[in-house]
């Protein structure tokens, strides 16, 4: 066994919201490890889509311009087209801001490491985390993991903090509660294609279906289609190739004959669906970020934007900025609003009408998060 070494932070997960955390924990002068079960720079399902205040972020963090250096395509508008109209909207700028990003994973997750990195975080990746530790009076005060090698490793720290996906094991160990669960899922293919002309930010809907263009890196377009649960596994999953084109002419023919005249240049990934959840995220040494403590369904394109805000409140938190209950308390205030109206977006049992009321709802139900993005001090350099 190697020998214990004591962390202010260990941040098991190093994505989007675990190396963001990690960084930001490390720009105050915290000792801190991230570990992952993956490779350095490896992809990973996503939506890809940055909202404003993501962007907003990147660029307070001094990282933005690295991302407009990877190529990523620039996008100052969104397109919603419905089966009778098409609705241009033209994106104002904010916060200085004139444009926002999409990039891919293997490029962002690595923007964001090797700032935490440069920040002096440590961050080593083939780590299988199986357990949490704890003290004499249950408190959580590290981690139980395994290397690549299969040694085993016995690590302190003054906090956890899982931001370790979906199926938590830093939830599960903590016993994390479930507060809310939603109703619906819905299932979402996707492929990158080349050759597809796209104006910047493209969503489609029709009756119980779903469809979009993301443009990112190298001038290729992420395409996804999306349905309820049950019925896309049965339309889509069987042939996910017919599938993908038949729902991808049902939510838009617009859309569908741009990307016919394109070029798939990877393979076809789906997302099966998960019913969104927020879970109590802070106890005894142990805390959680991103999607192990607040998901929703990825038909609102929000997941990464989410997961940064919450690694700035958490660091703050950690930091002794405002107290653990005080992080909580501020992203449930947050999130509950658009956690509902994404909730029945993903029932996809709403008329034309009613999706353009939740939209409009959803457009609403944002604008407190701007406002706590917006208010936020200027970081500290790295």
């Amino acid at each position: 066994m190697k020998d214990r070494v004591k962390y202010d932070a260990i941040v098991v997960g190093a994505r989007v919201a675990g190396a963001a955390t990690a960084m930001l924990l490390a720009r105050k002068g915290m000792k801190v490890l991230a570990v992952d079960r993956a490779r350095y720079g490896s992809d990973t399902l996503s939506t890809h889509a940055l909202m404003r205040t993501a962007v907003v972020q990147l660029n307070r963090w001094g990282l933005l311009d690295r991302v407009k250096a990877s190529g990523a395509t620039p996008v100052t508008r969104v397109d919603f087209h419905y089966p009778d109209e098409t609705v241009p909207v033209d994106l104002a700028p904010a916060g200085g801001l004139g444009a926002l990003y999409a990039p891919r994973r293997t490029v962002l997750d690595r923007i964001l490491v090797d700032a935490a990195r440069e920040a002096g975080a440590e961050v080593r990746f083939g780590i299988v985390v199986d357990d949490l530790r704890r003290g004499s009076s249950h408190r959580v005060t590290g981690i139980s993991a395994r290397d690549e090698q299969g040694e085993r490793l016995e690590l302190d720290a003054g906090i956890v903090v899982g931001a370790d996906g979906i199926r938590s094991i830093v939830a599960q160990s903590a016993g994390a509660k479930l507060r809310r669960r939603a109703k619906n899922s819905g299932a979402v293919v996707y492929g990158y294609f080349a050759g597809v002309a796209a104006e910047g930010y493209e969503w489609a809907y029709a009756p119980g279906l779903s469809a979009g263009l993301i443009p990112t890196n190298d001038g290729q377009v992420c395409v996804f289609v999306g349905g309820a649960e049950d019925s896309f596994r049965h339309r889509v999953f069987s042939n996910l190739e017919i599938g993908f084109a038949g729902v991808l002419e049902a939510a838009s023919p617009g859309i569908a004959e741009r990307v016919a005249r394109g070029e798939l240049v990877s393979r076809y990934r789906g997302f099966a669906g998960v019913h969104g959840y927020i879970r109590e995220s802070v106890g005894a040494g142990w805390a959680l970020a991103g999607d192990a403590g607040y998901f929703r369904d990825p038909i609102t394109t929000h997941g990464i934007s989410d997961a940064f805000r919450d690694a700035e409140l958490l660091a703050r938190a950690i930091a002794g900025e405002m107290s653990l209950g005080d992080f909580q308390e501020t992203r449930d205030s947050v999130i509950e609003p658009v956690f509902d109206v994404t909730d029945r977006i993903a029932g996809y049992d709403w008329t034309m009408e009613e999706i353009r009321g939740y939209l409009r709802e959803m457009s609403r139900a944002v604008k407190p998060e701007m406002k706590l993005i917006a208010g936020f001090d200027q970081p500290a350099a790295a």
